[in-house]
């Protein structure tokens, strides 16, 4: 499966110019917003480790934890598909499982499916959430956050 992030004219030709090269039959699929940037990513992590540095966890317990209770809420409030499969799937395990579940090597998709603004949600919630609890997380460039 071919999946490109349009966020300007260039990319918008590169995509018409493969849907041109393509032969019937094929499914094509446009979905509204640009998948989480690398900025983004590189923050996140970041913080997972600066958690980990002043905390009594890893950086993959603390994502794993994250994923749950920051990233499935946002993901089931905005995608009804995934709400169904996460309820009907993950919902009833185990809260020990579900967080298994999160961390690798299984890493159930959350982050990697957020749109920038659903990450920036996110990532809203992760900062206050340590923040609240006391710990020092770099300062992120709130305004440069949500660029590719």
């Amino acid at each position: 499966m071919t999946q490109i992030a349009v966020r300007d004219e260039s990319d918008r030709r590169r995509l018409m110019a493969l849907i041109q090269s393509r032969k019937p039959p094929f499914t094509a699929s446009l979905s509204k917003g640009a998948p989480r940037s690398l900025k983004q990513n590189r923050l996140q992590r970041l913080w997972m480790n600066e958690a980990e540095e002043q905390g009594d966890q890893s950086a993959e317990e603390y994502r794993a934890f994250c994923k749950l209770h920051f990233g499935v809420p946002i993901l089931r409030a905005a995608h009804e598909d995934f709400r169904e499969q996460y309820d009907r799937v993950v919902r009833p395990l185990e809260y020990e499982m579900k967080l298994l579940l999160m961390q690798v090597p299984i890493d159930f998709p959350v982050t990697r499916l957020m749109t920038v603004p659903e990450k920036r949600q996110y990532l809203d919630d992760v900062y206050q959430h340590f923040t609240g609890l006391g710990m020092g997380l770099t300062e992120p460039d709130w305004a440069g956050r949500e660029l590719a």
